[in-house]
């Protein structure tokens, strides 16, 4: 069994809580994790660059003196491109970047990089993380007292825009449903914070169950 470090609502460590490991795969599959990510980053780009190559750019297509006995070097048309402003060379043009990723393979994938960060102990769970009104300062509060000070991904069972508002404008700090967690946001950040109510939907879709939470030693 894998514990959890379990922290109140002001970010103070109450206990653990405790998971099968196994509802997450047997081992870490790396070669998927990158594959995915890869897929994931491709997934973001825009694939708008252009350039204008020889066709496209002003100016005669006439050549601009004849073949031979000038003494100057063979040209064909004032656009080509060496010369200057002339067109360019295989340059980029729009394309589409995007990969499909199989369901089986996001799935695959996610479990993976959830085992690692749980056996790297990156993973916290709160007991709730709600506000009355956006409080920047009060999220900054709790995160601290945890002792979560560099990148951070929330994980939360629903949208709620108090809590949101409040971890908006935190530097290295992002906040996500269940319900879109994937490999990639989980692996670009140090660590992963999920509520109760995330964590225990997150084992229980996976067919397993949390126990606790149990006191750690000296509570």
């Amino acid at each position: 069994m894998a514990q959890v470090p379990y922290y109140d609502p002001r970010g103070s460590k109450v206990g653990v809580l405790e998971v099968d490991e196994k509802i997450f795969g047997e081992h870490t599959h790396l070669k998927l994790l990158h594959q995915v990510v890869i897929s994931y980053e491709a997934n973001q780009r825009q694939g708008t660059a252009n350039t204008k190559d020889k066709g496209d750019v002003e100016g005669s297509s006439r050549k601009p003196w004849p073949q031979k006995h000038t003494g100057n070097a063979r040209a064909g048309m004032i656009r080509s491109p060496i010369w200057r402003k002339g067109g360019i060379a295989q340059g980029p043009h729009p394309r589409d970047y995007r990969r499909r990723i199989p369901k089986g393979m996001r799935e695959t994938a996610l479990n993976g990089a959830l085992l690692g960060k749980i056996r790297d102990s990156e993973v916290h769970v709160i007991e709730t993380l709600n506000f009355q009104k956006p409080k920047t300062q009060e999220m900054r509060k709790i995160l601290d007292t945890i002792g979560l000070n560099k990148s951070i991904l929330i994980a939360v069972d629903a949208h709620d825009d108090n809590r949101w508002k409040s971890a908006r404008n935190l530097e290295r700090v992002d906040m996500a449903e269940l319900r879109a967690l994937n490999a990639y946001e989980v692996l670009r950040h140090k660590d992963l914070l999920l509520t109760k109510a995330a964590f225990e939907k997150l084992v229980s879709d996976r067919k397993g169950s949390v126990v606790g939470p149990k006191a750690t030693k000296g509570k």
